[in-house]
């Protein structure tokens, strides 16, 4: 399989997942939409967007959602996803639903846009405090988003608190979601993926 992604981008979810996973998915960097060997990137993403999964037989996964379920999926015994037909999957798609909608799109894809007006902007900025609140008391006291253990939701969330930090949003004015991120970025699978991801970033800059 092959992850087209872009550094630090909401593909770094699917990064941390396949890791995690241990599965053999071999990560192509995709800038200003052309692949790491030149291609045209709209060939596999029609939306231009990532991340993308090819899989083996050719076909094209291209929503954050379904590709992280995939790949956890692929590696059952991983535990990054619960079993379907049992009522925590459905609280594991609960959450992804709430991160792709309320979270990944209606804030940051308006924070990000560089050709958003500013009102725009403005009013997806006035939402983070709400939606921390909101992810505290969903978090609880626990350490993960769903069930027991860390699972794709979790890896998702970890990207989008990256992104409050670059934001300047200081997160230690919710304790558990400061102790939370804190936790997941000492992962290895996820200081791996980080790692590599912002090396492919720091390439770009040089």
């Amino acid at each position: 399989m092959e992850l087209f992604a872009s550094p630090m981008a909401c593909s770094l979810a699917s990064h941390i997942t396949a890791l995690e996973a241990g599965l053999p998915v071999k990560v192509r960097f995709v800038e200003n939409k052309k692949t790491d060997d030149g291609g045209d990137y709209y060939k596999i993403s029609a939306k231009g967007y990532v991340p993308a999964l090819r899989l083996d037989d050719g076909q094209i996964l291209n929503e954050g959602p379904s590709v992280l379920q995939y790949l956890a999926d692929a590696a059952p015994n991983s535990g990054l996803a619960p079993a379907w037909g049992t009522v925590e999957r459905y609280q594991l798609i609960d959450t992804l639903n709430y991160l792709s909608t309320e979270v990944h799109k209606r804030i940051f894809a308006n924070v990000f846009n560089p050709n958003a007006a500013e009102p725009t902007k403005e009013a997806a900025r006035k939402l983070f405090e709400p939606t921390l609140d909101y992810l505290a008391q969903r978090l609880g006291s626990g350490e993960y988003l769903v069930g027991g253990k860390f699972t794709v939701a979790d890896a998702y969330l970890l990207t989008l608190l990256n992104w409050f930090v670059f934001l300047k949003v200081d997160l230690k004015k919710w304790p558990t979601i400061a102790a939370y991120h804190a936790k997941h970025l000492a992962r290895p699978a996820v200081a791996q993926a980080m790692g590599v991801e912002m090396a492919e970033r720091k390439r770009r800059a040089a």
